[in-house]
């Protein structure tokens, strides 16, 4: 084995991560953890309610992730005791991936202008405020060269029909992403998001229409598909591993390119 073999193979040796917003083997988040763990990160997880629990567990023990715990973003005490055992357990982080959103499904319908005062506070502290609170929470174990990576998606600068709040929540996001690129840089923490295209996910499960919007992606994108899990994990990897070590407060695209487009393709028309 090569020099350069050597290194793509243990990207993330020595380096352990929190990983939050597994919800399946479907998700996002799961993709990133085996690529992370394909290159030897050592993983935490966390999981909401016993539900997701019965979910992740079994996922987390295939990555040999040695901890498991609940964590819910709406409650401080949650979070206190989330990072106090990360602290007893190793000490330091060298990554976190924030993976969190959620919105009433009854929202993600119609017109934005109907958004409710109590869902849009409630998408706005789950899918936002979330980032920026574990990121507080993080930074005393994070040493020079640690990594945040949260997601995000295309309806924050583009109307998206029926995403709605999401799509305002996302904006949010990503202009805190950039702040606290700018807060965390000069401790040598590097902060950015990832924004895949459309995914078969639980999430998108959620949004009226997805199917129309994962074709239309699809046969619009430069490269006419949309992009995989596999690759958006891929991509979350390099993020968070050295090889980005110059790379802070971005929005990296994983979309096939669909984001770049300013009309269909010419076959669409």
């Amino acid at each position: 084995m090569g020099n350069g073999e050597m290194m793509a193979a243990g990207l993330m040796e020595g380096k352990r991560g929190l990983v939050m917003g597994v919800a399946n083997q479907s998700s996002i988040a799961w993709a990133a953890a085996q690529a992370l763990h394909a290159h030897g990160a050592e993983m935490a997880f966390t999981y909401q309610s016993n539900v997701f629990q019965s979910r992740v567990a079994p996922l987390a023990e295939r990555v040999a992730a040695p901890l498991v715990l609940p964590a819910n973003v709406q409650d401080a005490s949650s979070l206190d005791a989330l990072f106090e055992a990360i602290e007893m357990k190793w000490g330091h982080l060298d990554f976190l991936l924030h993976a969190i959103a959620h919105s009433d499904r009854t929202e993600l319908q119609g017109r934005y202008l109907n958004t409710s005062r109590n869902n849009f506070l409630n998408t706005m502290e789950i899918s936002c405020f979330s980032f920026t609170d574990l990121a507080k929470r993080a930074r005393p174990l994070m040493r020079p060269g640690a990594s945040l990576l949260t997601l995000t998606y295309l309806g924050s600068e583009r109307v998206i029909p029926n995403y709605n709040v999401m799509g305002v929540a996302k904006a949010a996001l990503e202009a805190s992403m950039r702040y606290l690129a700018f807060d965390l840089g000069s401790e040598g923490i590097r902060v950015n998001a990832l924004s895949p295209g459309p995914m078969r996910t639980l999430a998108a499960s959620g949004i009226r229409n997805v199917r129309k919007v994962h074709m239309e992606a699809a046969s619009n994108a430069p490269l006419r598909r949309n992009a995989t899990l596999d690759e958006v994990g891929s991509a979350a990897l390099f993020m968070l591993s050295d090889l980005s070590a110059g790379i802070t407060g971005e929005v990296i695209y994983v979309d096939g390119g669909y984001n770049i487009m300013g009309m269909a393709a010419e076959e669409n028309l």
